[in-house]
């Protein structure tokens, strides 16, 4: 079942309690069904805040890189994969999950542009290695996209998956590398 139909029946039931709740009421303050399901009322948010297999990405401070220009740039991608999860998840309708995908795709590459640039501009020793690592993962992205124009939605949950731990990943691994070189060469 997803998440758009599990959200529904969330809200159905939700209604459904506060409907017996004023009927308990209406038929005495001392109701203890009443005061069951408004205690149940109370803590139900929090049960599905806990076992909801969200894959919202929140940005954390070990994520940074030290160069505050692709740090905004890193935040700016979670941003775009939770758009797009959510999209997923929620099965928003084809062409909102494809535009996206698009943003992503482009914002990932006008990303991997700058961080390069700056890797060149500064004589990154890894700059080649690193390079590679993002013409692989573009590559990937447009296969998956490729199977997205031949599969619809269905598709998007490999390309989810998969930027869910290649983004975090290669932050904390690779883009973490060239933090103190290009600090050196003044990108701070």
């Amino acid at each position: 079942m997803n998440n758009r139909y599990k959200a529904l029946i969330y809200a159905a039931l939700i209604g459904l309690a506060i409907v017996i709740i004023f009927l308990g009421l209406l038929i005495g303050i001392d109701n203890k069904i009443s005061w069951l399901l408004i205690a149940l009322l109370i803590v139900t948010p929090f049960l599905y805040k806990r076992f909801n297999k969200d894959k919202i990405i929140k940005w954390k401070e070990e994520y940074s890189v030290g160069v505050n220009a692709l740090d905004l740039d890193h935040q700016k991608l979670i941003s775009l994969l939770n758009q797009f999860n959510t999209a997923y998840d929620y099965e928003m309708g084809e062409e909102y999950e494809h535009q996206t995908l698009k943003e992503l795709l482009a914002y990932t590459e006008y990303h991997f542009d700058r961080e390069e640039k700056m890797m060149e501009d500064s004589g990154y020793p890894d700059f080649v290695a690193h390079q590679e690592q993002h013409k692989i993962m573009i590559a990937k992205i447009n296969e998956i996209k490729q199977k997205y124009e031949e599969q619809g939605h269905d598709a998007f949950q490999e390309v989810s998956d998969f930027l869910s731990g290649w983004l975090i990943n290669h932050i904390n691994g690779t883009d973490k590398q060239y933090t103190s070189h290009l600090n050196q060469h003044g990108f701070k």
